[in-house]
């Protein structure tokens, strides 16, 4: 037989759990990908910390598309760590494939998922100036990495020109990457 003091205490936090009102929607806890990352060892770090992109196949090319496919778990460390970096454009979308993976199971929290061999994966675009491209890839690889199969790809796309639709203008005013990073600091961008 419970006391009444253990039986008022349950009942207490019953009408706390129950007990209506407004709640905002559960953010992911804000954790420095290295922590999170348990299966990378410093070595890996290192290597991702000084990734530095060829783009000297594509000398004319002012903008490149950085393409990164990852973990769908881990977008939201990536989006936050290119916000953080200054990278303020990027479309994300839910994608399937197979890769190095071989279409395994992925595990997170105890939980397997993917009921075929295709895997979910997320899939962010980012448009960058030329000179931004190995800050977004460096950003996107350290966030993402778990240091497990199946952490994802990054490509590397020329863009031969950004057209904004709204006022037609073209070019690095278009993707205001003529500043980019300054304008966004300093409070001059206007879209």
């Amino acid at each position: 037989m419970l006391s009444q003091h253990a039986r008022t205490g349950a009942s207490s936090l019953r009408s706390a759990r129950a007990a209506p009102g407004p709640r905002a929607a559960p953010r992911p806890a804000r954790v420095a990908p290295r922590a999170v990352a348990t299966g990378a060892d410093s070595a890996t770090y290192e290597q991702l910390e000084a990734i530095s992109c060829d783009l000297s196949a594509f000398p004319a090319c002012s903008f490149f598309r950085v393409e990164a496919i990852i973990r769908p778990w881990r977008t939201p460390y990536v989006i936050r760590a290119l916000s953080e970096a200054g990278i303020r454009g990027m479309t994300a979308r839910d994608v399937r494939g197979v890769g190095m993976q071989g279409g395994s199971r992925e595990r997170y929290g105890g939980t397997e998922y993917a009921m075929t061999d295709l895997v979910d994966k997320a899939a962010l675009d980012i448009v960058v100036a030329r000179d931004q491209v190995d800050l977004v890839v460096r950003t996107v690889a350290i966030a993402a990495l778990t240091g497990e199969i199946g952490d994802g790809k990054i490509f590397i796309h020329p863009v031969a020109e950004v057209v904004r639709v709204r006022t037609g203008e073209t070019g690095a005013i278009a993707e205001r990457m003529a500043g980019g990073r300054t304008d966004m600091i300093s409070g001059n961008a206007s879209d």
